[in-house]
């Protein structure tokens, strides 16, 4: 589970790198994009983290 979990971490890093990418010439066109995925990456990966977390909380109880 703790592998798991540090999997998701390094998704949303991946996902902020994602939106903070320097513009390179030959993918310019394509920055608006890699923003829009670096989102939905940094969102999906999240709200995984969140119910993972609560998940645990609540069988540990």
């Amino acid at each position: 589970m703790d592998r798991l979990a540090n999997l998701f971490f390094v998704c949303i890093l991946a996902g902020f790198a994602l939106i903070h990418m320097p513009e390179i010439s030959f993918l310019a066109g394509m920055t608006s994009f890699f923003h829009v995925v670096g989102a939905l990456a940094i969102l999906v990966f999240s709200f995984v983290l969140l119910y993972l977390g609560i998940k645990a909380l609540f069988t540990k109880l």
